[in-house]
């Protein structure tokens, strides 16, 4: 859901003055100055994103590599049944899948043992080395879990059991006992494997132990599905993820993996390029459904077999879970607004909410839903049993939930997250005075944002400039994703010469700015406030794919209306008329005396005259929120 014009602050980026020098990369104005709004100031390093170096030999940036692979070898060549121990997401099923496919290829005997999300909780457990250990299991490798499961590696060590942990997730002070750790943030300081994910960490596995064995077959499905938890964990498309993904995406519409291709087919990819976008929005939800409702071995099966059939019917239970997950998502969600909306002014600046009935596997969908409608930090509680509720947060940029959740810890059995989201585990008689704590957090937070939300476009573009060649040009920023999202744009004074309500509350108009026109949708809508006849859109570029045609559209994240001719401005507590005269910008003060500035694609704005005091920094950011209100700089 969008924030409503008299919800939202549009702030201004900084200006810029475009290198000449990157005029040689072939990418138009507006993108070359989103990307030195982001620190990419010299070619060097628009190059190095465009086409990133490749990855460096592994075996000198994670210390304990060769102790895994020697360790690893040996149960191929022995024929040695072992344990890969995952986690119930995304990123924890595909890295299973990915060393499951690779060892089993190599000649070991690897079984998959992924806990129950309901049953288990996260990560390995006593429980399971007990068991694994009973059933004749001497050699565990943990991916993306591990290094916080400390209890179950001291009894491996009891049981004489070996234990590779590969994970991402934070390290602990004391490490436990094991035999080979890969992790991240024990390579070096800048290495371009930190931002690995656990399937980047069980891929780095899987090709130091094939070239040991010097049998690289097979390698290729393994980097068709670190693409898919990488992108689906969210992880920062910097390093040598955004090296194997540049390699790796094109190739997983004809991946080799009979269980993506099922996949591919019943989210309906068949004539579609698979991209970041498919994979974060198509594929990867119906791998974690099953993760959230139904049992990941589910996932590994259909990412490991070879039978097309099997496939094809393993792939239509995630859909079928992934559409239970839809409903249950609508459900609650249509709950927890009603929730909201009941206490009206009153509302929280922290909404916590609580009900024992709600599905522990979506309900972080679900807040992060209720974030997007408004815009304030969410935890959604479900009942965990025994008294205690079990919650997912999230929360908009600037609030962090992982400070929050520390801030909170005497009152939490148990809590972790990173700044945009988390989950705890709380005792029912401390949610009140959890949730006053949260909210006088939230009310500080709020304050400094002015109680608005913050809309913030890159760089400012004419709805005429959109055109293929354009889009050709974005392209090659691609993959999107954490760390390099996709370029929020803007444009001015658009008219609005169509407007349609769709099904599912979603908005579609058609904008006119001169004689151009295109088609936007802004999702999940959900207003009845009137939209003013010319609107300024901040938006996201898509392509739009249906029934054999393409065609561009703007993804509308938030819609204002223009200033028209003139406005009033106010600064430092002085007012301002601004109005525009062509494509000049002419400003008065409240004495009449007139100051004049020509706005540069750059992003800028510059005394257009010998105005004595043109070079002043109050001048300079007068002129700069003058051309922000007026659409002609961005």
């Amino acid at each position: 859901m969008l924030p409503l014009p008299s919800e939202q602050r549009w702030q201004c980026p900084a200006p810029v003055q475009i290198n000449p020098e990157l005029q040689a990369t072939g990418l138009c104005d507006p993108l070359l100055a989103v990307l030195q709004r982001r620190g990419y100031s010299d070619s060097a390093a628009i190059e190095a994103l465009l086409n990133p170096a490749p990855a460096p030999d592994p075996r000198r940036h994670f210390p304990d590599l060769g102790k895994a692979v020697q360790r690893l070898r040996q149960a191929c060549k022995q024929g040695e049944r072992l344990a890969i121990c995952g986690d119930y997401d995304a990123d924890g099923m595909t890295s299973t899948a990915l060393l499951v496919g690779v060892l089993r290829h190599l000649g070991a005997q690897p079984q998959a043992e992924i806990p129950s999300r309901l049953d288990d909780g996260y990560g390995l457990n006593s429980g399971m080395v007990e068991r694994l250990a009973a059933d004749g299991i001497r050699l565990l490798v943990t991916v993306d879990n591990g290094v916080a499961a400390r209890e179950a590696l001291l009894r491996a060590q009891q049981l004489e059991m070996d234990v590779v942990v590969t994970d991402h997730h934070t390290l602990p002070e004391e490490l436990p006992p094991l035999l080979a750790l890969l992790h991240p943030a024990c390579t070096p300081e800048h290495s371009p494997y930190r931002g690995l994910a656990g399937v980047g960490l069980a891929y780095v596995l899987a090709m130091a132990l094939a070239r040991n064995c010097r049998s690289e077959q097979g390698l290729a499905m393994a980097r068709d599905l670190f693409c898919i938890g990488t992108i689906a964990d969210m992880a920062p498309l910097q390093g040598v993820n955004r090296r194997w993904l540049i390699d790796g995406l094109p190739a997983l519409k004809r991946s080799g993996l009979a269980g993506l291709q099922a996949l591919q087919q019943v989210a309906g990819l068949d004539d579609a390029p698979v991209d970041a976008g498919a994979v974060g929005f198509q594929i990867a939800p119906r791998i974690n459904a099953v993760g959230r409702l139904g049992d990941p071995q589910l996932v590994v099966d259909l990412l490991t077999t070879a039978d097309e059939d099997e496939a094809l019917e393993l792939a239509r239970q995630c859909e079928q879970l992934n559409r239970q997950r839809r409903d249950l998502c609508d459900a609650i969600e249509a709950e927890a607004r009603a929730l909201v909306e009941a206490d009206g002014d009153q509302r929280s600046p922290f909404l916590l909410l609580a009900q024992s009935h709600w599905h522990q596997g979506v309900i972080g969908i679900v807040a992060a839903r209720l974030v997007e409608a408004f815009g304030l930090p969410v935890a959604l509680l479900a009942s965990e049993g025994d008294g205690r509720l079990r919650a997912s947060v999230r929360a908009p940029r600037g609030f962090a939930v992982d400070a929050a959740l520390q801030a909170c810890s005497d009152l939490l059995e148990r809590h972790g997250g990173h700044p945009a989201a988390g989950g705890f585990t709380v005792r029912a008689e401390q949610i009140t005075a959890l949730h006053e704590r949260l909210n006088a957090r939230a009310d500080t937070w709020l304050k400094q944002q002015g109680g608005l939300r913050v809309v913030e476009p890159e760089a400012l573009v004419q709805l005429h400039e959109l055109t293929p060649q354009f889009w050709q040009q974005l392209q090659r920023l691609e993959p999107f994703g954490s760390g390099h999202p996709a370029p929020l744009f803007w444009s001015s004074r658009c008219r609005i010469s169509q407007q349609r309500l769709l099904r599912g509350g979603h908005l579609q108009l058609t904008l006119r700015q001169g004689d151009a026109s295109m088609r936007a949708i802004a999702w999940r809508w959900g207003s009845e406030e009137n939209l003013p006849a010319e609107v300024d859109v901040a938006f996201q570029l898509r392509l739009n794919r249906w029934n054999g045609t393409e065609q561009l559209q703007l993804e509308i994240a938030a819609l204002r209306a223009s200033s028209g001719n003139g406005l009033m401005l106010e600064r430092c507590n002085r007012q301002y008329w601004v109005s525009r005269d062509g494509d000049a910008l002419v400003i008065r003060n409240a004495a009449g005396e007139e100051l004049r500035g020509q706005p540069d694609r750059a992003g800028g704005c510059r005394v257009s005259s010998d105005h004595p005091s043109g070079s002043h920094p109050y001048v300079q950011a007068l002129l700069q929120d003058a051309a922000m209100a007026m659409g002609l700089a961005a």
